[in-house]
């Protein structure tokens, strides 16, 4: 049988063959754009990535920055150039720029020797080790203060800020070592990094007061206070439970500090409220929360903001006077079918008996650590632990676990530490210089404005007054138009590219003609064609009876949220059960959607059942 790790694995390699596949295909079709261009003088041919060549933070690998010098040096040799009497400041300088831009806008810098604070993959619940770093070079303290001054004033000179992550001493105060972090200035919205991330978890949990607690500033009082301003709809103020897909963002300042809508001020003086353009136009890097609900009920809603809204990260939310039930194991479920990292907040424990907090943490590193998940907790208490997790627990599969009181506040700041440090996401040069590839995730029809869209740019660039092809229709057909304004967070952009969510407004185009899951691309001699069949190779993963031809079923192919029909399957029994796997023919029952090979498919019918990837699609007549 199928064992759901080998399964995922396959998933991902058929999803990154597709891609690659994508990928080649539109840099050959940019190449060609770009010399037709060329040949014919005609800047108005030109593809839009062309005008974007100096807004895009990223290079391509291995290509030199002015002052080629600069590859003589690494990140581990920097703090030995930096404590020189006299360093080469053309070539530090050409240095720490190439590596800002490699590493999407920011780069961590160790100045010496720093303490081993993370046990081994196998081993993340035992001790941190006292042992130093052996492949830095020990640095007194009078050592660590000149390096960090002389990297302070070489950051200004590339238009950047230092943050100091943590510092520490060792050899009974003989040795000193600093962790910090280079972020970039950005010169306006467009070059903001940004970070998604999904917060779910069984109802009553806490996700919506400790967004609020994040995002708006200050403590909750107990009762609720901080949940109520992120709420969209009445009843949701009077039940208490959130039903929507709620949008929340929170920012960090070059320096490290963090930027939120309310900020926290001296007593008596008036408390300053930032409006999200404000925060945008502060902050260095963006953290996008995207508050999901927690009732079996709005399951569907949930599943399509962890499809849909493409989240780098989430939050598994769980109250320590419950511990992990209901709702909670099918979001972890969903999290970790889509191959999503998790990390854990146990909410709650300034009032939850001690006893029964030690049983919620046993069960959850028991459900971590079981052949479904394979991950191994690692509880974080320390700065020094939040920050080298951060950037580390992806590949090494563990699991963040922070113990949170939004009441006391207890845990709060590990946890911005953490978020203020995570990666962000990005593919590289070649995906901006693909075709432009547009996801919708919502609509709205805004007075003076126009119709509205919000989504994600999955491939490609925009810019105000490009053409562009919506759709497709319930017909299968496409409709032209023309984007008139482009906001980031609700900031006025020139241009957007690849991995940015960004809303759109559109030109002659009626709000009741747009719809979720449908795309935006470039306009192009060949049309687009919608997809009513589709072969997706999947894995059941529970079913109570059988699944066989004719089976419905709502089927999350990342924005598209539809119900699909079995056409035909290839097993042997002509019937599907609990743990098989086999190639099925699915049909759309409504209307035709544009979807590609490659994609990650989840189907359920009110739980999860299975989940799979497209393994090849039939264009509808």
């Amino acid at each position: 049988m199928t064992t759901l790790r080998s399964f995922q694995q396959e998933i991902t390699d058929v999803h990154e063959k597709a891609l690659k596949a994508q990928r080649e295909q539109g840099h050959a079709a940019y190449l060609a754009a770009a010399a037709q261009a060329h040949k014919t003088k005609d800047k108005a041919q030109a593809p839009p990535t062309a005008a974007l060549a100096d807004l895009s933070l990223a290079e391509k690998e291995g290509e030199p920055v002015a002052g080629g010098q600069a590859e003589r040096i690494t990140l581990e040799e920097l703090q030995d150039h930096l404590i020189r009497p006299e360093p080469d400041d053309a070539a530090l300088r050409s240095f720490l720029e190439q590596e800002v831009r490699l590493h999407g806008g920011e780069v961590f810098v160790s100045l010496g020797a720093l303490p081993r604070v993370l046990a081994a993959p196998d081993e993340a619940e035992a001790p941190a080790s006292s042992d130093g770093d052996a492949s830095k070079a020990v640095l007194t303290p009078d050592q660590v203060a000149r390096a960090l001054d002389a990297l302070r004033a070489l950051a200004d000179t590339v238009a950047c800020k230092v943050n100091v992550l943590y510092e520490g001493t060792a050899g009974e105060g003989r040795h000193a070592y600093t962790r910090v972090l280079v972020r970039r200035i950005p010169e306006s919205p467009e070059f903001v990094q940004e970070v998604r991330v999904a917060v779910c978890g069984n109802v009553d949990a806490g996700k919506s007061t400790l967004l609020g607690v994040l995002t708006k500033g200050g403590l909750d009082d107990g009762r609720g206070k901080m949940r109520v301003n992120l709420f969209r709809h009445k009843h949701e103020i009077e039940s208490g439970r959130t039903s929507s897909v709620g949008l929340e963002i929170m920012g960090f300042d070059p320096a490290g500090h963090e930027v939120v809508a309310s900020p926290a001020t001296t007593e008596g003086s008036r408390r300053e409220k930032l409006s999200w353009d404000e925060i945008c136009r502060r902050s260095g890097k963006i953290v996008s929360f995207i508050d999901l609900a927690g009732h079996e009920r709005y399951l569907k809603t949930t599943i399509f903001g962890l499809t849909g809204s493409r989240p780098d990260f989430v939050i598994l939310m769980v109250a320590s006077n419950a511990g992990l039930i209901g709702m909670s194991k099918e979001h972890l479920a969903v999290a970790l079918a889509l191959n999503v990292p998790v990390i854990v907040c146990v909410t709650k424990i300034d009032m939850c008996p001690p006893h029964v907090l030690e049983q919620t943490l046993k069960q959850l590193s028991k459900i971590l650590k079981s052949p479904g998940c394979r991950k191994s907790p690692v509880f974080v208490r320390s700065k020094e632990i939040a920050v080298e997790l951060s950037q580390s627990f992806v590949k090494d599969r563990l699991a963040p676990i922070f113990l949170i009181s939004n009441v006391t506040g207890a845990g709060v700041d590990d946890l911005k530490l953490f978020l203020n440090c995570l990666p962000q996401s990005y593919g590289g040069r070649e995906i901006v210089e693909q075709p432009l590839e547009y996801q919708i995730n919502e609509v709205y029809s805004v007075p003076f404005a126009g119709t509205v869209v919000n989504g994600i740019i999955l491939t490609g660039s925009v810019r105000p007054g490009d053409q562009i092809l919506l759709g497709p229709d319930s017909l299968g057909h496409w409709t032209s138009t023309t984007v008139k304004s482009i906001q980031r967070k609700r900031a006025n952009v020139a241009a957007a590219e690849a991995g940015q969510s960004v809303s759109m407004a559109l030109k002659r185009v009626r709000r009741t003609a747009v719809r979720k899951g449908q795309v935006i691309l470039a306009k192009s001699e060949v049309p687009p064609k919608a997809v009513r069949r589709f072969t997706g190779s999947i894995l059941v993963l529970y079913h109570q009876t059988t699944i066989k031809p004719s089976y419905q079923a709502m089927a999350h192919i990342g924005a598209v949220r539809q119900t699909v029909r079995v056409v035909g399957l290839d097993n042997e029994k002509g019937l599907l059960r609990t743990g098989d796997r086999a190639n099925v023919l699915f049909e759309f029952v409504s209307t035709p959607e544009y979807i590609k090979e490659g994609m990650k498919l989840l189907f359920r019918e009110g739980r999860t059942k299975g989940l799979g990837v497209v393994t090849s699609v039939e264009i509808a007549d």
